[in-house]
C-alpha cells in the first residue's frame, strides 16, 4: 500500500430505517445473509495518516468499533437529517484518546441544527467534564485541503434540502440525493469510483431509484461504481447484484476498497 493510496471503507450503507427494519418480516429483513443486514449509511477515508469519517449516524459508535477505528481526525457532514448526525456526542471517545477537540466540517445550515440538536456541547453554560469538544469548520462549496486531503464539496438536492457530496481525487461519494445540476455533474468526471445512492426501484421523491442511479452511472461514466443508501425495498443483495451493469455494485456493510 502506498502512503497516496485511499483507503475507503463503507461503515453502513443502509436508508434511515437500516436493514432489517424494525417488525418488518419481507425476505431482506428475514434474510441470513450479512450482506443485507445494513447499517446507516456512513464511510471511513483513510490517506497516508489522516482519518476522516463522513456522517456520524445513529450507528457511529458500533460503526468504530465493528472496524477497529481508534483514530479519527475529522467528521464531514453532508446534511442535517439524524441518520447523519445522529452519533455525533461519540466523538468524545476520540477526544479522550487524542487528548484534543474533533474537527467538524459542516454547512451553517448543518451547524445550526447541531447547535439546536446537543446544545450542551455548543453553549458554554453547559459546560463540564466529559461532553464532547469540537472544532467546526465552515463548509462551503469550494474545494479546500484538510492534512493530507484535498477535498472538493459538490451540492446536491435531497428533494429540497441541500447535501454535500465529496469528491477526493478520483473517488466521489454521494449520498441522499435526488437531484444534481449539470454545474455540479462537471466535477464528476473522470472517476475511478463513484459512490451513489439508489434507494429502491420505485421512483422516490428525495432520493434516486436504481433506474435513476444507473442512467446517471452511465452518463457520468466512472470506472467503478458502488450503490448505497439502501432500503429493504431494493431486494436483496444477491438477487440486485446479478441485474447490474458489470462495472456497478452494491455496496455493503465493512466493505473495503483501495483507491490507488
Amino acid at each position: 500500500m502506498s502512503k497516496n493510496d485511499l483507503i475507503v471503507t463503507f461503515l453502513g450503507t443502509g436508508t434511515s430505517q437500516g436493514i432489517p427494519v424494525i417488525g418488518c418480516k419481507c425476505k431482506v429483513c428475514k434474510s441470513s445473509s450479512n450482506f443485507d443486514k445494513r447499517l446507516r449509511s456512513s464511510i471511513h477515508l483513510i490517506k497516508n495518516n489522516t482519518s476522516i469519517v463522513i456522517d456520524t449516524g445513529p450507528d457511529f459508535r458500533q460503526q468504530m468499533l465493528n472496524n477497529n477505528i481508534d483514530r479519527l481526525d475529522a467528521v464531514l457532514f453532508t446534511h442535517e437529517h439524524k441518520d447523519h448526525v445522529a452519533g455525533l456526542d461519540d466523538v468524545r471517545s476520540f477526544n479522550f484518546l487524542q487528548k484534543k477537540p474533533m474537527d467538524i466540517f459542516c454547512s451553517d445550515r448543518v451547524f445550526d441544527c447541531l447547535k439546536r440538536e446537543y446544545i450542551y456541547i455548543f453553549d458554554d453554560k453547559f459546560n463540564y467534564p466529559g461532553i464532547p469538544k469540537i472544532n467546526r469548520y465552515n463548509l462551503k462549496n469550494k474545494p479546500f485541503t484538510y492534512k493530507d486531503f484535498t477535498i472538493e464539496p459538490i451540492l446536491v438536492k435531497h428533494y429540497k434540502l441541500p447535501v454535500f457530496g465529496f469528491r477526493v481525487d478520483n473517488f466521489c461519494y454521494i449520498t441522499d440525493a435526488s437531484f444534481i445540476d449539470e454545474q455540479e455533474k462537471k466535477k464528476m468526471k473522470n472517476l475511478d469510483v463513484l459512490v451513489l445512492n439508489a434507494l429502491r426501484k420505485e421512483k422516490h421523491i428525495s432520493h434516486f431509484n436504481l433506474q435513476e442511479a444507473l442512467e446517471l452511472i452511465e452518463e457520468l461514466k466512472p470506472k467503478t461504481a458502488y450503490l448505497t443508501h439502501i432500503s429493504h425495498l431494493l431486494g436483496l443483495h444477491d438477487e440486485v447484484s446479478k441485474e447490474l451493469p458489470k462495472n456497478v455494485f452494491l455496496s455493503y456493510d465493512n466493505l473495503s476498497l483501495t483507491i490507488k
